[in-house]
């Protein structure tokens, strides 16, 4: 049986929401910054608002795995929101939300999604503290990731 995971991730830049929402939202472009993203291959390009487009992604990270899951777009209100539907050895939604306030552009990230790898289900009952570390491992990496990449767009 599937088990459920349920995230919620928050970061906050000293940068303009345009610029964070141009990086975040250009994934094909995460492998070059963002630690422990293997690879970003886009699908389909969905509609002139990407909208039903659809990019595979790989992930790698401190534990001895991988995860290839498909995400497609399903809504996009610039600079505001991106929210998608995930399936493959991941399935369930994803959706990234971007406020900015005094300076700050806030970030948060829900990710609801169950796991398909019978192993992973298999042993979830003593693995889900791990799995859900290393989900937070990875995140930690993007946000590091990101920092610098503002860090060096003002150069």
């Amino acid at each position: 049986m599937p088990t459920q995971y349920s995230f919620v991730t928050k970061w906050k830049f000293n940068a303009p929401t345009e610029q964070v929402w141009d990086i975040i939202s250009s994934s094909t472009e995460w492998p070059n910054w963002w630690k422990g993203v293997l690879a970003v291959n886009e699908i389909d390009k969905g509609n002139d608002n990407g909208i039903n487009g659809i990019r595979e992604y790989t992930w790698k990270s401190i534990l001895p795995y991988k995860l290839k899951f498909s995400m497609e777009l399903t809504e996009r209100i610039e600079y505001q929101k991106l929210s998608g539907i995930a399936y493959g050895e991941l399935e369930g939604n994803g959706t990234w939300v971007f406020e900015h306030q005094n300076g700050v552009t806030s970030v948060t990230y829900y990710w609801n999604v169950i796991t398909n790898k019978p192993w992973m289900n298999y042993f979830s009952f003593i693995l889900k503290p791990l799995f859900q570390y290393n989900h937070d491992v990875l995140m930690k990496w993007g946000y590091e990731g990101l920092m610098k990449r503002l860090e060096s767009d003002k150069h």
